[in-house]
């Protein structure tokens, strides 16, 4: 290549300094960010955090805290992992539901629906906080879904079912 067409650097590489030469569009266009090779744009990209432990540079992808198993140990030692679980929700309403059970049998305490797998816990009051046993009973999805649903129902009080017509359709009222 001859020298004539040998551009003077006009910038330089944000991560090696390096100069070169950019058209000034470029330049504007990326906000002054220039680098010579994607090398330099790859380093620029990496997204550095320090390891807790030895405070070495590690990449910060996949939530890492540490930068190997070793140092991952220091960290975690003194660390106590509960063996009990004391506000465990679902421990303790199958505790409730089995006690339940016990007392008031195995059947839907309002249709006497035979499937003890699939009775339901319902809080007459509705407030789930109130354990009582009595204010607890046993009932199938079908009766619970009743007693929650059907009185918001959308339906309800809007369609009814004219005896009269011939289609069976459902008239306003």
């Amino acid at each position: 290549m001859s020298k004539l067409y040998i551009r003077k650097p006009n910038t330089s590489c944000l991560v090696c300094k390096k100069p070169i030469y950019k058209r000034p569009v470029e330049i504007r266009r990326n906000s002054g960010r220039i680098f010579c090779s994607v090398v330099c744009y790859g380093i620029s990209c990496r997204k550095e955090v320090l390891c807790k432990v030895c405070a070495k540079p590690i990449l910060a992808s996949f939530n890492k805290k540490t930068c190997s198993r070793s140092c991952a140990n220091i960290n975690r030692a003194g660390i106590k992992y509960g063996r009990l679980r004391p506000k465990d929700k679902v421990v303790s309403e199958r505790a409730l539901k089995v006690r339940l059970i016990r007392l008031k049998g195995t059947v839907c305490e309002r249709c006497g629906f035979n499937k003890t797998e699939i009775l339901n816990i319902h809080h007459k009051d509705r407030n789930r906080t109130n354990n009582d046993l009595e204010n607890l009973e046993l009932i199938c999805p079908n009766c619970h879904f009743e007693d929650h649903y059907l009185e918001k129902s959308w339906l309800k009080n809007r369609f009814i079912n004219m005896e009269g017509s011939d289609s069976g359709s459902f008239h306003r009222t």
